[in-house]
């Protein structure tokens, strides 16, 4: 095991709080249905949680005194139609020819559409509401088992108010060969969305999932809480592939977690290009033996966006591997924060855990903060972590432009080059060229 200063990110939280309350009511809250008893625990959670602050050790880089909470206010049902609609690239595949399955996350409403040899199969895919009408059993079954309202003031008021959200579930030995797809829209102005993603992947079942969150550029603040549990059982497989493209209005938060059974595989791939200001809690626990898990994250900033991402790789059991890998640009006044622990547990021998951080810095008034942890309580592991944070080479950079390429040209060739081990592990070209458009409109602003 390489020897590298250990950090430990606590989770304490503190008696100082934002002294700001939400506008949200317990009338809000539905009290019908088979997760009434669900929604009213959170809702409790939630009144008694302070609001974070940035004396919290996983909050002390993220400043939420501008929080819009008192004006944003849910959505009315059909609020969608008169709203700006979905743009039609959104709802293209990004990963195949076509979709298995699309869930379209709107403003009051819902679009549903699943292949019918996978409804044959057993697959469910829906929106949240139809599932707990349809399948309450298998919603009881999934909710609040990855993700618990206790775990932060945005997931209880998540649990709590929900509108919408998708519930995917494989049966047993099922493999599904088509893409599955969902992307919440969240249109207008001072609107409070709130999404549950709930995942199931049975024993020996495989499928790829890809989920977006998006809305267009607007003048006012929105709000966007939400939480994703994913279970993946024995012998099973999940590619993951989630992308954030917010306004640059959207203050987004959320709690998301990947559960990994013995001999089971996750290759997670983030992508974040928007918002105002977001903070996102991603873990990976790899609780069966012979679980192996890869997150790998993108992201690029400008203007006075701030992306704050803290993940955890958390070896429950024997024999897990864990491969992480962030790389990230930042342009204008814009800030990322990447805070990373492995975290290895009594009696998980033979772990093999990495996880890297790469930034590169590309304005004077940008800023990127980047912290590795390693905490580990069995012998006979190897982890490693690492993290750097720099500026583009003037060596590469006066080459390009020696040869006549213009600067902005120059600079976009570098940082393309910075970003093309993420690439590479990106299977699908649609994400890649959604990643490199992202990359020619960054560059090109100031």
């Amino acid at each position: 095991m390489e020897e590298k200063p250990k950090v430990v990110v606590s989770r304490t939280r503190h008696p100082e709080a934002l002294t700001r309350t939400f506008a949200f009511t317990a009338e809000m809250v539905p009290a019908l249905g088979v997760l009434s008893d669900y929604r009213q625990k959170a809702w409790q959670t939630f009144n008694r949680l302070s609001l974070p602050t940035m004396i919290e050790e996983a909050w002390r880089r993220t400043d939420l005194r501008d929080l819009p909470t008192d004006t944003v206010h849910l959505p009315i049902d059909g609020a969608f139609r008169n709203l700006e609609p979905v743009p039609a690239d959104l709802l293209k595949p990004l990963t195949a020819n076509k979709h298995g399955g699309q869930v379209v996350l709107l403003p009051g409403g819902t679009k549903l559409h699943l292949s019918q040899d996978l409804i044959n199969k057993g697959v469910i895919f829906t929106d949240l509401h139809t599932a707990e009408s349809n399948n309450p059993e298998l919603v009881t079954r999934m909710i609040g088992q990855t993700v618990r309202p206790e775990e932060g003031k945005f997931a209880a008021l998540t649990g709590a108010l929900s509108q919408n959200g998708v519930v995917l579930y494989v049966p047993k030995g099922v493999t599904v060969e088509q893409p599955l797809n969902s992307l919440l829209w969240g249109p207008g102005v001072d609107l409070a969305y709130f999404s549950h993603i709930l995942v199931w992947v049975d024993e020996g079942a495989s499928v790829t999932y890809v989920h977006e969150s998006a809305s267009p550029d607007e003048n006012k603040p929105v709000l966007h809480a939400g939480i994703v549990e994913i279970k993946i059982s024995d012998n099973a497989s999940l590619r993951f592939v989630e992308l954030q493209s917010w306004g640059r209005h959207v203050w987004n938060f959320s709690h998301e977690r990947v559960s990994v059974g013995r001999d089971g595989n996750l290759d997670w791939i983030f992508g974040a290009i928007g918002s105002h200001l977001t903070k996102n809690f991603s873990e990976l626990d790899l609780v069966g033996e012979g679980a192996t898990g890869r997150m790998s994250g993108f992201y690029f900033t400008n203007g006075d966006q701030h992306l704050d991402h803290d993940t955890q790789q958390n070896h429950l059991a024997p024999h897990t591997t864990s491969d992480l890998l962030f790389k990230g640009a930042l342009k204008g006044h814009s800030r990322s924060v990447w805070q990373g622990m492995i975290y290895v547990a009594p009696g998980a021998v033979k772990t093999d855990g990495y996880q890297a951080n790469r930034n590169l810095v590309l304005s004077s008034n940008a800023r990127a903060d980047s912290i590795p942890g390693l905490e580990i309580l069995a012998d006979d592991v190897r982890c490693t972590h690492g993290a750097t944070v720099g500026k583009l080479e003037q060596e590469p950079l006066f080459y390009l432009k020696s040869r006549g390429i213009p600067d902005k040209e120059a600079e976009r060739l570098l940082v393309e080059g910075f970003f093309d081990p993420i690439m590479q592990r990106i299977p699908f070209e649609g994400v890649r060229a959604r990643f490199q458009q992202a990359i020619h409109e960054k560059t090109a602003t100031q």
